[in-house]
């Protein structure tokens, strides 16, 4: 996802297109921050960005001129988590044929970006304090410490101080990473960058095939009122869909998704009289629902509206508990 910003113009520098005070306040901060050590904690729900902000700390540090190396530990399972951010020795476990550095060693001299670090485990978490603390790191299956310089940057979308509090994020090492914490707001919550975003997307068109060129006043008042649950990934996606089924240059609201437009009129229509003192995960579990139920239950195709992975996905249903078993496996 490649966003360029309108704040300044700095050729070379992964940039937001925003117009947003809190964002462009935010922006101002990393570029105080970047040319420090300083560990930074990016908090931001999923799509809105995060790696953008990383790769902008890092292209305004020092250590710019050495890699940039990006793990999501959400991705991966944490029986290899290990191996993978601190490499593995020869024979160290079935598989290990040969000796094999991690990331952290694959970072030496720039940046370690650790996405949705708040998926990390209690093991992980360990190692990583220690590396923090020392220095080094001891390969798996290694004896003998190795030296590294990094700094590291890391997200998540995940309350890590309740996390904290119930015993699954270690408290040091919550400590250690928000030396200084940039928290990044919801595109429901600036809607004016909608606009600004769409137009942008419309305009890269790398295929070169698209004939939409724009949307109509009606169409971009609807995505405006729209929630955006998956953020700036979501609005791209739609975007994305707007140019490969569009058939005329001017995106209506006929070309707008159902699930879209059905949230917009249940808003209006149902008893949300209450709604001002809805939680927010109220209203996005409500949201994840209706969009489940217009799939029939289907978990990738509802990621996929949604703008979210489907693991994502399932963390979100996982929090509802008794609705995880609701819908069958995809």
């Amino acid at each position: 996802m490649e966003v360029i910003a309108t704040n300044q113009e700095v050729p070379g520098i992964t940039r937001f297109l925003t117009q947003d005070l809190n964002i462009l306040a935010m922006l101002q901060m990393v570029g105080k921050i970047a040319p420090t050590e300083a560990t930074v904690l990016i908090q931001g729900e999923s799509g809105t960005g995060k790696e953008l902000i990383a790769k902008r700390l890092h292209e305004l540090s020092k250590r710019a001129s050495k890699n940039l190396v990006s793990l999501n530990c959400g991705a991966i399972q944490e029986t290899l988590l290990l191996s993978e951010l601190f490499g593995h020795e020869k024979g160290s476990f079935t598989g290990a044929i040969n000796q094999k550095k991690g990331l952290v060693e694959m970072a030496h001299g720039g940046t370690l970006f650790l996405d949705e670090i708040g998926e990390m485990g209690l093991e992980a978490q360990s190692k990583l304090l220690r590396f923090l603390q020392e220095g080094e790191i001891y390969r798996v299956g290694g004896k003998a410490p190795v030296k590294v310089s990094v700094r590291i940057i890391s997200a998540t979308n995940r309350d890590l101080e309740t996390q904290v509090k119930n015993g699954k994020f270690r408290e040091d090492l919550f400590y250690r990473l928000n030396t200084v914490t940039l928290r990044i707001a919801p595109l429901r919550k600036r809607p004016g960058d909608v606009a600004l975003l769409v137009e942008h997307f419309l305009k890269n068109d790398k295929s070169g095939i698209s004939v939409v060129k724009a949307v109509s006043e009606k169409a971009m008042d609807t995505l405006k009122r729209y929630n955006w649950p998956g953020n700036v990934r979501e609005l791209q996606n739609t975007v994305e869909r707007f140019k490969i089924l569009g058939e005329s240059e001017v995106i209506t609201e006929n070309d707008i998704s159902f699930n879209m437009k059905n949230m917009n009129q249940d808003s209006e229509t149902d008893n949300f009289d209450d709604a001002t003192t809805l939680l927010l995960s109220q209203v996005e579990k409500r949201h994840i629902m209706r969009v489940l139920n217009h799939f029939k239950g289907n978990k990738t195709k509802a990621s996929d509206a949604l703008g979210i992975t489907v693991k994502t996905l399932y963390n979100k249903l996982a929090t509802y508990e008794q609705l995880v078993n609701s819908y069958p496996t995809n």
